[in-house]
């Protein structure tokens, strides 16, 4: 029998699929099911149950439970989340409105700003203030918040945000507000910006407050179903959320700050792009993660993605930094887009083919899926142009319906643009795969990055049907598409360490500076994450690190600096000025330097990966069979030699036009590129010049 803590079991529910990976000693068994929206516990039951049996791991085994989701993003993507109001400082009812005050295109007179997630009618001012020290200058006018009930009842309120100016640096007005709302309103969850985000900005502390109200009361339905659900089949273990940082986080606390939550899948899968980068010694990689309603993109340098203190989700437009919800949480820093399998298309006004974001989901899903779905879809295109085998899909259990696929096409796309299903069909598919790329350069420039010479990584179940072509527009030669690459996200979190992020705000100068009270207040943050970890790993080596968001009085913005062990105002000067000089090139004497949050995580060691090497070519590979693939360069259909995934041995070797077939996904070798099996089972793929050898 294994032992509890060796056996874990990671669950990655998308807005399409939901995706379950077991690992047990050294096997890793994976399931695919369908998403159910309306109850999302019961695919990850499905899928749960089905591991285990494959397994043969009766639930007690299971020592731990590792969960993330797109459920959060997805909401906020299609504006699908609960009815919000935002009470607010009187004065401010349109910070979330004026945002920045600028505009992120100049003088582009058709640009598209964030539609904030409450309306104007549902943020109420109320008068009060606080000083930026967190002294009350206006006393909270309570019988004012009292009033608001008739209104919340009025409007069928759902969730409520309360944001006051310099609430971080005193936060006592709003748990009065929460108090009150609380009391008269028990069911309805009342998110506080001083405890969400208890940072200084009141833009990006709004915007953050409002997204995790947004969502709460989804999120937590979900995950208290969910939990039900796992004690009542027997898995009593510790159940650990993903959050956007890639560490982990309680129940509890995911269900009080969804909004953690908000790249919680995808960070799984940037996580893993890590491990295969550090396995096959890459020093500069592209992640690429696309499901059914979203794609995701992260760059990776020399083994790890690059990460940040706030993020953008929803960019509403060309992907523009400006152009989304600001969101001030630790997160793996990468571009999310309304694109993946199920993402709807439809011809707009001026007659463009448009994408995404919304999605049909899993329910009714793409026309092809036969439940009722009429628009055309991603996937339905895919279907069209041969990449996905319609009696083969899910391993032939969800057979798919390719005359629902082209009759969605020709009435949603064909009609309006004079074309057959199948050109049609290419139209949405070009639209989509520049859609990502055009995403992956704006990602790209935003970190003064550049695409040539990395290595694309795919995972997710549509990432491997469009890889070759999204390397094609991005100028890049190879593709490596890992083992279970349908579930890679969930893959990733089997794959990352157990670990916990904390952030804390806490004023101070270095001219007077209170290290005792720094001190206490880091020794406070390490005890609240080790009793998170511990959860996951009971025995395990851990590692700390923590640094400090710091800056020259008078400035608007911080550096992160790392914090020396031990450390004083002395060292914490020479640290500042040695990061600044790093970032600026100068420092600037005689200016006092400002701390104004501290950070600090928590986590297991993780062994290096044992390096992967790709296999000198030993055979050529036998095909199968052959099916019809649509060639993008010949803009016709071509004999395709088609392959299963599990009958190719590491060295094999094959040419395009192919596919490469398995149960969650398939691999798409388009003409003018060749694949490989390296040692650890992973496709890799790279352009193939005219008169080079196989």
């Amino acid at each position: 029998m294994t032992h509890a803590g060796t056996t874990r079991l990671a669950v990655d529910i998308g807005g399409t699929f939901t995706d379950v990976a077991l690992a047990h000693g050294d096997e890793i068994v994976t399931h695919k099911v369908p998403t159910t929206p309306a109850a999302p516990e019961d695919g990850v039951m499905s899928g749960v149950e089905t591991v285990l049996a494959a397994a043969d791991v009766p639930p007690e085994a299971v020592g731990l439970v590792l969960h993330g989701t797109t459920l959060t993003t997805n909401a906020i993507i299609e504006r699908k989340g609960a009815r919000t109001a935002l009470i607010v400082s009187e004065g401010f009812r349109d910070s979330v409105e004026m945002a920045y005050e600028n505009r992120f295109q100049q003088y582009d007179i058709n640009v598209e700003k964030p539609t904030p997630l409450v309306p104007r009618y549902l943020r109420w001012p109320v008068r009060e203030r606080m000083s930026a020290k967190g002294i009350p200058v206006i006393t909270l006018d309570e019988e004012r918040v009292m009033a608001l009930s008739p209104e919340i009842v009025r409007y069928g309120i759902e969730s409520i945000a309360v944001g006051f100016l310099h609430s971080y640096a005193n936060d006592a007005h709003e748990r009065r507000v929460g108090e009150i709302l609380r009391d008269a309103h028990p069911d309805i969850p009342v998110t506080l910006s001083s405890e969400v985000c208890p940072e200084i900005r009141e833009y990006e502390r709004l915007s953050t407050a409002c997204a995790n109200a947004y969502v709460q009361p989804i999120m937590a339905r979900y995950l208290g179903a969910l939990a039900e659900c796992l004690r009542g089949h027997a898995l009593t273990c510790p159940l650990l959320m993903m959050m956007s940082s890639g560490g982990l986080t309680t129940l509890e606390t995911a269900i009080r700050f969804p909004v953690r939550l908000v790249e919680s899948g995808p960070a799984g899968g940037a996580i893993l792009a890590s491990r295969i980068a550090a396995e096959r010694g890459l020093d500069r990689v592209l992640s690429f993660d696309m499901g059914g309603t979203t794609a995701k993109i992260c760059l990776i340098d020399n083994g790890a993605p690059q990460t940040a203190r706030s993020f953008e989700v929803a960019r509403a437009y060309r992907f523009t930094k400006g152009s989304g919800l600001p969101l001030s949480i630790p997160v793996i820093k990468m571009v999310e887009i309304g694109a993946g399998g199920g993402s709807i298309a439809r011809v707009d006004s001026l007659g463009r083919v448009r994408v995404g974001p919304d999605s049909a989901g899993a329910t009714p899903g793409p026309a092809c899926y036969g439940g009722g779905g009429i628009d055309a879809t991603v996937t339905d295109a895919d279907l069209m142009l041969g990449r996905i085998d319609a009696a083969d899909f899910a391993g032939g259990d969800m057979p798919l319906a390719t005359d629902k696929a082209a009759e969605a096409l020709g009435d949603s796309l064909g009609e309006a643009l004079e074309m057959t299903p199948a050109l049609a069909a290419f139209a949405l598919s070009e639209v989509v795969e520049e859609t990502m790329a055009s995403a992956a350069r704006v990602h790209a420039v935003e970190l003064g990055k550049d695409m040539a010479g990395r290595t694309l990584v795919a995972f997710g179940g549509a990432a491997p049907l469009h890889a070759a072509q999204l390397v094609d527009k991005l100028g890049m030669d190879e593709v490596v598409v890992p083992a279970d690459a349908g579930v890679g996200s969930a893959i990733g979190f089997l794959k990352a360490p157990i670990a916990y992020e904390i952030v804390r705000s806490q004023f101070d100068c270095l001219s007077r500076f209170d290290a005792t009270a720094a001190q206490r207040l880091l020794g406070e943050m390490r005890a609240t994450a080790e009793a998170v970890v511990r959860l996951g790993a009971p025995e395990a080596t851990l590692r700390a690190s923590s640094s400090a968001q710091m800056r020259y009085h008078g400035q608007g913005h911080e550096i992160s600096v790392a914090v020396p062990d031990p450390f004083c105002a002395d060292t914490l000067h020479e640290a500042f000025e040695a990061a600044y000089r790093r970032h600026y090139g100068r420092t600037i004497p005689g200016v006092d330097i400002e701390v104004l949050t501290w950070t600090l995580e928590l986590a297991t060691e993780v062994e290096a990966p044992a390096p992967v090497s790709r296999q000198p070519a030993c055979e050529a590979g036998k095909p199968e069979t052959t099916k019809a693939l649509f060639d993008c360069q010949r803009t016709a259909f071509v004999d395709a030699a088609f392959y299963r995934r599990d009958k190719l041995r590491p060295g094999t070797c094959l040419m395009g036009p192919a596919l490469i077939a398995e149960v969650q996904t398939t691999t798409v070798v388009p003409t003018g590129f060749e694949a490989s099996i390296d040692s650890a089972g992973a496709i890799v793929m790279r352009r193939h010049e005219q008169g080079e050898e196989a």
